[in-house]
């Protein structure tokens, strides 16, 4: 096990305008889950590949405990890969392609067997070792990726979006499976994803990264709570948060005809005259009267019946010149019994104080 450190680390591809990954500057903890998420192309899969050494640096350093790896090759680096292909040995069977590797490094025949069964003990493996892969489930083959990687025993656990080939349930299933996995086996892993639920789900940490930057790094809980600027505001959560850029008074911000109080704190960093972006999730909003402060109208155009919640997606009422929400549309939710039908206009309320504040000039977050 080991400690991972990305010092000001850049790669930019020969005949590319933009920089693939630009300064990359974070530190991973000994044993650590940290998962790295963003959209594609954002420069996650490029970060990984460089501590990975399939990619080289263009500058900057990379460290696996004490030791300077940025120019070491992959083999000498002591790290295992997962991939989202599985690449399995279609003509070897469960136990043999665990334990491939090993074989190559000429390890001894029976130390080889003891850590392939002790794999096959922990992601429950052992009925299939005779079998082929072509034998095997999506997620069984998944695990046997998986099992290859535990018998070498690496210091560094690397995951490159290995559950998107499978389907919805299984991927449940399985992101539970490897978190638990990473916590038995205490090694330090790196898991790349362009799924938000599955990073708030898995990581000890998350690093969010747009257009090559890291954006913002925190447990899933103070990325949520409290997103650095927009672009994490809106990546984090599911429904998306609701975000628009909205006119100010010396009380708060203008939602059409609605006054949503903001602090002092707040407004202090806004210019006489000027406009905040103005952030807030759907499950922080409260269907109101129109008489209740703060509430705003909004004509539904969609409910999502859920069971246990409701979304209602809705087209708020704007007055001129004030300003509107980012995608043209508010999303609540609601209880499921009793939900407002499409066509229906109903007033919304932020709940006081679940409102998210930032800069529309420079996305810096204004809310404490």
């Amino acid at each position: 096990m080991a400690t991972i450190t990305f010092d000001k680390v850049t790669r930019r591809y020969p005949g590319a305008d933009n920089l693939a990954v630009n300064s990359f500057d974070l530190e991973i903890d000994d044993g650590e889950f940290l998962v790295l998420v963003g959209p594609s192309g954002c420069g996650k899969s490029t970060a990984l590949r460089m501590l990975a050494g399939l990619e080289h640096v263009s500058s900057g350093a990379i460290r696996i405990g004490d030791r300077d790896v940025t120019h070491v090759p992959p083999k000498e680096r002591d790290i295992a890969m997962v991939f989202q292909n599985y690449a399995l040995y279609p003509h070897l069977t469960v136990g043999e392609n665990m334990g491939f590797a090993l074989s190559i490094a000429k390890v001894p025949k029976d130390e080889i067997e003891r850590r392939v069964q002790e794999a096959a003990g922990i992601l429950d493996l052992e009925p299939f070792l005779e079998r082929k892969p072509k034998a095997l489930s999506g997620g069984q083959r998944q695990r046997v990726a998986m099992g290859r990687a535990i018998v070498r025993q690496p210091q560094v656990f690397l995951m490159d979006e290995p559950l998107s080939n499978l389907d919805a349930k299984l991927r449940v299933q399985t992101r539970t499976q490897i978190a638990s996995l990473q916590t038995r086996l205490g090694v330090t892993t790196v898991y790349v994803t362009h799924d938000q639920v599955e990073a708030m789900t898995m990581g000890d940490r998350v690093a969010v990264m747009e257009a090559g930057v890291l954006q913002q790094v925190g447990t899933p809980l103070d990325l949520y709570e409290k997103p650095a600027n927009p672009f994490v505001a809106g990546f984090i959560g599911s429904p998306a948060m609701n975000l628009g850029t909205f006119a100010v008074t010396d009380e708060g911000a203008m939602v059409g005809d609605a006054l949503v109080p903001l602090s002092r704190e707040t407004l202090s960093g806004v210019p006489a005259g000027g406009k905040v972006l103005l952030g807030f999730r759907p499950e922080t909003v409260e269907v109101a009267t129109q008489a209740a402060p703060g509430a705003f109208p909004v004509r539904v155009t969609l409910v999502e019946a859920l069971g246990s919640d409701a979304f209602v997606y809705g087209e708020p009422a704007q007055t001129e010149g004030r300003g509107g929400f980012t995608s043209g549309q508010v999303i609540a939710r609601v209880e499921p019994h009793g939900a407002p039908k499409k066509g229906e206009t109903v007033w919304l309320r932020i709940r006081p104080g679940a409102e998210h504040v930032f800069s529309p000039e420079t996305g810096k977050r204004l809310t404490a």
